[in-house]
């Protein structure tokens, strides 16, 4: 007996080697983790039960017959986060450069379906060299198979992924998939075709940083959804974010004991919003002052800054916060807005989670990019998830709700439920200045009574009433206030159940 115990300890022991000491010591060096210590971080100690440490690749071709190690270049299995559980794998680069083969494509398979079968969501750490060539075919057709569990997966149960090094190639299709990607600052890059083929085919020269860097898709492409220092802290945030998240689209939101009073009163959000209406001010300290202390978890905090996306706790539940950023196009709604706000607002949709939305919005920005780019489509998007979201909605408006961004960002006409604004909030059809050189066009060329009608507009149409008069806006309430009034009616809309119509499925202007 004690032998059979010492064989299974020695093949454990083998396994958990990897790619041998060599490789790993390589890793090291790049300032990388590997594949057992990132999970080691991510998860809660001691929780990790592992599948298919023993499972070995099929290849008999290009001598791989003599050249197998257990695992196949993955880590699958499950083990929680701060007692929460979750399915996870972790590609190994030191066996194979992390390649996908049949094998490789099955565990990770295995774990998805029994994510989807539990109710459990499913972590992906992504460090591979691509589809292993040496199996052809059968390498793509793991790589089918793991797409096809994405996107039964999807709205189903959360999907996270974090690019922990190379992704290339049909590699990056199942992160893409997935409801976040995350990738570390240096040492991980996505591309569907790398730097050398990009010269050969268009002669373009380009470095692997920054054709598919952590900076490229955080600010450019808007692929990830964030990009942290190391492989530590980008793990240590995901177990954040963990936390906010529902463990699938039928379990309850998280909630978490706060020591922060439901009645909290913020004084100084009353003088926040400046007395000129074309000044700035910072939304994130609106949305931390109504947040449980403070914390935010903000989503591509650096794409699109003129929209702010993340997750809050009030009174220790999670909600998902939408809020236009007066510090960048004044809050205007553009095409990158629409497209990351409404992709959003359909996840909290699917999983449940009611939504805050926080307004400030001049209007859409204007110009021949916009309109060329299809500025009216992509708007649409935003305007399309939130009449279609039935979760609680409640929305504050800060200052300006002008036009069509009014009906947008979810209006009491697409179905908000409950509807605040603070007395400095001015809903019209557009701002005074332009409204008056449009009704007063005559009186263009006398700039007192322009002055004149400009401030007779103002007066009129400046203020939140005339909206509150016809039912548009629930109540006007002191901004100081907001955080017990939001909370209140998310713990009232708690039991909110809408019908609806049957379809296949929708059809979001994409």
């Amino acid at each position: 007996m004690q032998d059979i115990l010492k064989e299974l300890e020695d093949r454990r022991a083998e396994a958990r080697l990897g790619g041998g000491q060599r490789r790993i010591d390589s890793q090291h060096k790049k300032g990388k983790l590997t594949a057992r210590e990132r999970l080691d971080v991510l998860l809660d100690e001691g929780s990790f039960e592992e599948y298919d440490m023993y499972k070995t690749h099929r290849c008999t071709d290009f001598g791989m017959a003599d050249n197998q190690i257990s695992g196949d270049g993955v880590v699958t299995g499950w083990g929680t986060i701060n007692g929460r559980p979750t399915y996870v794998f972790s590609q190994d680069f030191t066996v194979f450069g992390g390649s996908l083969s049949e094998t490789h494509a099955e565990k990770i398979c295995k774990i998805m379906d029994l994510a989807v079968q539990n109710g459990v969501p499913v972590i992906g750490l992504n460090d591979s060299g691509g589809a292993r060539i040496q199996e052809g075919v059968a390498s793509l057709g793991g790589y089918a198979e793991v797409f096809y569990r994405n996107v039964q997966a999807s709205g189903v149960v959360p999907q996270i992924s974090v690019i922990m090094g190379p992704c290339a190639g049909g590699a990056v299709y199942s992160p893409a998939m997935t409801d976040y990607i995350f990738m570390v600052k240096d040492t991980s890059y996505m591309f569907v075709t790398g730097p050398d083929v990009v010269k050969t085919v268009t002669n373009e020269v380009v470095t692997a940083e920054e054709l598919g860097g952590a900076s490229t898709h955080t600010k450019k492409s808007s692929v990830a959804d964030g990009a942290f220092e190391n492989d530590l802290v980008a793990l240590l945030e995901i177990r954040r974010l963990f936390d906010f998240l529902p463990l699938s689209n039928e379990a309850e939101i998280p909630v978490l004991k706060t020591n922060d009073p439901a009645d909290r009163i913020e004084m100084s959000l009353d003088t926040i919003v400046p007395e000129n209406p074309n000044q700035p001010y910072d939304m994130h300290e609106v949305i931390r002052k109504i947040a449980d202390e403070g914390d935010f978890f903000e989503i591509q905090k650096d794409y699109a800054g003129n929209i702010l996306c993340g997750y809050i706790r009030l009174n220790g539940s999670t909600v998902g916060v939408v809020a236009n950023q007066p510090m960048v196009l004044a809050g205007c709604l553009d095409i990158d807005s629409a497209k990351k706000a409404g992709r959003f607002v359909r996840y909290c949709n699917a999983f449940n989670i009611p939504i805050l939305t926080l307004v400030d919005v001049p209007g859409f920005l204007p110009g021949t990019v916009q309109e060329y780019g299809g500025i009216i489509k992509h708007g649409a998007k935003l305007l399309f998830a939130y009449a279609e979201a039935t979760v609680p909605k409640v929305t504050v408006i800060v200052r300006k709700a002008y036009g069509g961004a009014y009906d947008v960002m979810s209006s009491k006409h697409i179905r908000s439920d409950v509807n605040y604004a603070w007395p400095t909030a001015e809903i019209a059809v557009m701002g005074a200045k332009g409204a008056t050189e449009i009704l007063y066009r005559e009186e263009l060329g006398d700039p007192e009574k322009i002055a004149a009608r400009t401030k007779e507009y103002e007066d009129q149409f400046a203020n939140p009433f005339i909206a509150a008069q016809r039912g548009f806006i629930d109540e006007v309430i002191q901004p100081h206030s907001t955080r017990r009034r939001v909370g209140r009616a998310f713990d009232l809309l708690k039991t909110k159940k809408v019908p609806t119509i049957s379809k296949k499925n929708d059809n979001i202007p994409l």
